[in-house]
């Protein structure tokens, strides 16, 4: 399971011209599910992102949490992190999870947010054609990857 966090000011995703979601101060979160993922994965990265780090304190060093500034969400499916470039010039999406796989794991990726979180996880909607706005806070930009756990 592969993680684009980023720290956003504010971050929206609209889908067929209508806003489904939309959250000020928080992560705006891009989740990849392989076919090999797992519960475990879940859990460790829910843990990581919710924990991490990555808000200024009162002297603007990035030393506070998700969970510290009572921050939003939005986490927005994307096969697309498992795009394998090694050959030619077309990506190939082999290793992404088949919606029977991804679709429940996603569902429970949000459900355990949520539950850390104490508080709703906004979402796209899953394998829908999604615009997706943020301005960057930062910008901070980081990838986290459940299967190299470093």
């Amino acid at each position: 399971m592969r993680v684009v966090v980023q720290r956003v000011a504010s971050a929206s995703v609209t889908v067929e011209n209508e806003i489904v979601a939309d959250i000020q101060k928080g992560l705006l979160i891009l989740i990849g599910i392989e076919n090999d993922d797992s519960q475990d994965d879940i859990g460790w990265l829910v843990s990581k992102v919710s924990k991490m780090r990555i808000f200024d304190d009162e002297n603007l060093v990035m030393n506070l949490s998700l969970q510290d500034i009572d921050g939003e969400v939005i986490v927005v499916s994307q096969f697309t992190l498992h795009a394998a470039t090694k050959k030619g010039n077309r990506p190939s999406y082999i290793k992404a999870a088949k919606p029977e796989i991804s679709i429940p794991l996603y569902e429970n990726f949000v459900a355990q947010l949520q539950k850390e979180l104490n508080k709703k996880v906004q979402t796209g909607r899953f394998g829908a054609d999604m615009k997706v706005s943020l301005l960057n806070d930062g910008p901070v930009t980081i990838i986290i990857d459940s299967k190299n756990r470093e």
